[in-house]
């Protein structure tokens, strides 16, 4: 990000497509053009995202297929962690692995514990085409799993099952499209 500008002022709110959009099933193209387009899709992510109250977003949910991600998201000591990543991936995980809440735009009104990897390192690049590698533990950690996930075409609730699965899949049936919703992207 620029000195002194907040990620999203100029760009354009788009709705998180629900679960079921076949969008957030496909595994993501990888961006090849670092130019004007792709500055301004970090942008709209990023307006998106905290206009839905999020931590992180990928393009794909808000209908753009491509492997790119946004997040403002804090870890488990309140650090808080800002910035995109382009072509991410997730190159590792570690630590203990943590069964925790978590919840996505994409499905609101639902929340489930799922277990992931309590630290997690992701490279790829930023909007300029500059090599970036983010390094996360605790919450931004599962952050950052959950992003990845999405640009691979998966969601939370995949890695949920029986009564777990069945619970936040009928709490997100259940669950208005219009209004806030809180958490993950």
């Amino acid at each position: 990000m620029h000195r002194g500008t907040i990620p999203g002022s100029s760009g354009s709110v788009h709705p998180p497509r629900p679960a079921a959009d076949p969008v957030l099933r496909t595994r993501c193209a990888e961006v090849a053009s670092f130019d004007a387009e792709l500055v301004r899709l970090v942008e709209d992510l990023f307006a998106s995202m905290y206009a839905a109250y999020g931590v992180g977003l990928a393009a794909n949910q808000i209908g753009v297929p491509v492997r790119v991600f946004v997040y403002d998201c804090p870890d488990d000591e309140d650090r808080r962690h800002l910035g995109h990543v382009v072509n991410p991936r997730l190159v590792e995980t570690g630590g203990v692995i943590v069964r925790g809440p978590e919840s996505c735009l994409s499905l609101p009104g639902a929340e489930a514990a799922v277990e992931r990897h309590d630290r997690a390192v992701v490279e790829g690049w930023d909007r300029t085409g500059a090599p970036v590698r983010i390094e996360g533990t605790g919450f931004f950690a599962r952050c950052l799993q959950h992003e990845c996930d999405h640009l691979d075409g998966g969601v939370y609730t995949d890695r949920l099952t029986g009564l777990r699965r069945r619970r936040a899949l009928r709490a997100a049936r259940r669950a208005p499209r219009s209004g806030a919703q809180a958490h993950g992207g």
